[in-house]
């Protein structure tokens, strides 16, 4: 393993823990921003190119962002209320988590898949899928867009604040008066 890859996996763990332990969501998601960008790069590390900025573009640049504005254009980047702290939660949450983590090493070291060979990367096969993308599937790619654009519309015009609310209870509570039939 090389430094590289073993300082990039200690910051992403400790980035996805943190985004778990924080109490204000805003610094949740920022960690959560910081976990896909260590993702992303063990990724391109491996050398999975498309995989990799597709993280960058999808997790980084849409769900990261849309969580963040969601956030703060509600508000929501309060401090969180826990429960209270219980022992038995957090020692049966870790045995799972070791479990399975031992259940995914053992099947990880064990499968035939470890054995074969790897294949050789093709150096044009990115820059392949760039051309196809913006000449043969241009269409879906815009529909795609498109709809990322009215999704995030439709967010924001969830999170805003409507203005005619009083109006509209007043006039409610009149019409629902015992003299007013």
């Amino acid at each position: 393993m090389s430094l590289f890859f073993i300082i990039t996996a200690l910051i992403t763990m400790t980035s996805a823990i943190a985004a778990m332990a924080l109490r204000n969501l805003v610094h949740c998601v920022l960690c959560l921003t910081v976990t896909f960008a260590g993702i992303a790069l063990v990724f391109l590390q491996l050398g999975a190119d498309f995989v990799g900025f597709s993280q960058i573009l999808v997790y980084i640049g849409a769900v990261s962002i849309l969580m963040l504005f969601a956030l703060l254009m509600t508000r929501g980047g309060t401090e969180l209320t826990l429960r209270r702290w219980d022992p038995v939660h957090w020692i049966t949450g870790t045995l799972i988590g070791i479990a399975g983590f031992g259940i995914m090493s053992f099947s990880i070291f064990n499968s035939s898949l470890r054995q074969s060979k790897i294949p050789e990367v093709k150096a044009d096969s990115l820059h392949a899928l760039g051309n196809s993308l913006l000449s043969q599937y241009v269409l879906p790619l815009e529909v795609m867009a498109l709809l990322l654009t009215v999704a995030l519309i439709g967010a924001a015009l969830i999170a805003l604040p409507e203005k005619n609310v009083s109006r509209r209870n007043a006039s409610f509570s009149r019409n629902q008066e015992p003299g007013n039939k």
